[in-house]
């Protein structure tokens, strides 16, 4: 479509309206604002019109203007005041310093508009070059009651220190591309950083383009409280229904609820199940005096889940050779390990003090494994004072149970 064609037919352009619905009480809470032109094949996004920097600034703004204005009217007409998220062009609102946005939203508010109901939204690809004057914009509009949020996480490469700086209320990611679990695998940790981050900085993780049931279930697993997307409601001309996902996202937590119980029973089967071999396997070694030696008897004695044993001190100092499966299956000693310190990795030493204190082995989260390139999980086990040793489980061992990936 022809930028001036959709600058020309401005009557065509009209405000749709997404819903955004919460996690905590399965309601609809908020609209995302999308412009749409509707024209003889329908209605279409306008979104690239307005990213577009080859249509000059007054056009977007003013076709900008356009949508909100529509869109506050028939939002101040109705009964129902949810909170209305507005997109808006990052680069033109550090241009302005956002005083266009601003300007409208104090003429509604005279007429009723209360602007802790409205969140201005713009992609994090448009932050470059511009976060002085963003930053800015950001601390006034929150001092007057307005929510930021930044919109589009996750589609280009996330810059945590940048969210950070600008402290939004909102951080939305984007699930558009996450249609395969491997390729979602390869973004979790990065997402699991991002909800840590919005915690520390009291933003909200609401994740946007979810079109698929895996999508919701990544959502939720994410530390999502917010969602939007083709799979709860598309975008309508009207307000809808506050409870129209509510019995749909109550089905869907509880299938979520059962799965991950049952990843966590299987978690603890596996943990009683190490924890059981390795008393009985170190009452059996117990006069053993050479590290390696033990870790030799470990490896055999947990040959059925292990592919990895080594030993450490609470300081993270290896004290042992790690005993290391080769592709046929036979234990051998390999010594570059020993005296290697391991204290940097993270929970390193909160898992040391919990065995300290449960006197019981601990089984990791997944992670990648640097020399196997596979995702695996470690268990850990107290042998007596300021010892440990530490158990790599497999990929493959994983896999063939339920509940461990």
């Amino acid at each position: 479509m022809d930028p001036l064609d959709v600058f020309m037919n401005k009557s065509k352009v009209l405000p749709y309206y997404q819903p955004i619905v919460s996690a905590d009480n399965q309601m609809v809470v908020a609209y995302d604002v999308l412009a749409r032109y509707e024209g003889s094949e329908g209605e279409e996004s306008l979104g690239w019109f307005f990213h577009d920097a080859s249509i000059p600034d007054e056009y977007r703004l003013e076709l900008e203007d356009h949508v909100q204005t529509l869109a506050l009217e028939h939002y101040l007409a109705g009964d129902d005041h949810l909170i209305l998220c507005l997109k808006y062009n990052g680069v033109l609102l550090a241009k302005t310093n956002g005083e266009n946005v601003l300007k409208r939203l104090e003429f509604y508010q005279e007429q009723g508009l209360d602007l802790t109901k409205v969140i201005i939204g713009i992609k994090e690809e448009q932050l470059d070059g511009h976060l002085d004057d963003l930053k800015h914009v950001f601390m006034y509009f929150q001092s007057l009651g307005i929510r930021m949020s930044i919109d589009d996480v996750g589609l280009s490469e996330t810059n945590l220190d940048r969210l950070a700086l600008l402290k939004p209320n909102i951080v939305k990611v984007n699930l558009e591309r996450f249609h395969e679990e491997a390729f979602s695998q390869m973004y979790q940790e990065v997402h699991h950083s991002l909800s840590m981050l919005t915690r520390k900085i009291g933003a909200t993780l609401l994740f946007e383009g979810i079109s698929q049931f895996n999508q919701l279930n990544y959502a939720w697993r994410n530390g999502g409280r917010y969602y939007q997307g083709l799979y709860l409601a598309p975008p309508r001309e009207t307000f809808v229904d506050r409870e129209l996902c509510k019995e749909k996202l109550q089905k869907d937590f509880h299938h979520f609820i059962v799965y991950e119980r049952k990843k966590m029973e299987a978690q603890l089967q596996l943990t009683e199940k190490a924890n059981q071999q390795l008393r009985i396997t170190l009452k059996r070694i117990e006069h053993m005096t050479s590290y390696d030696e033990m870790v030799l008897a470990i490896a055999q004695d947990c040959d059925e889940f292990a592919f990895r044993v080594y030993i450490t001190d609470g300081d993270g100092f290896q004290q042992s050779s790690n005993a290391e499966k080769d592709e046929n299956g036979e234990w051998k000693l390999r010594g570059e390990g020993r005296y290697k310190n391991w204290s940097w990795r993270p929970y390193f030493l909160e898992n040391i003090v919990r065995m300290n204190y449960e006197k019981r082995g601990i089984l990791s989260d997944l992670y990648t494994d640097i020399q196997r390139d596979e995702r695996i999980r470690t268990y850990a086990y107290p042998i007596k004072d300021n010892l440990y040793v530490y158990l790599d489980i497999p990929y493959q061992y994983l896999f063939e149970q339920d509940g461990l990936i």
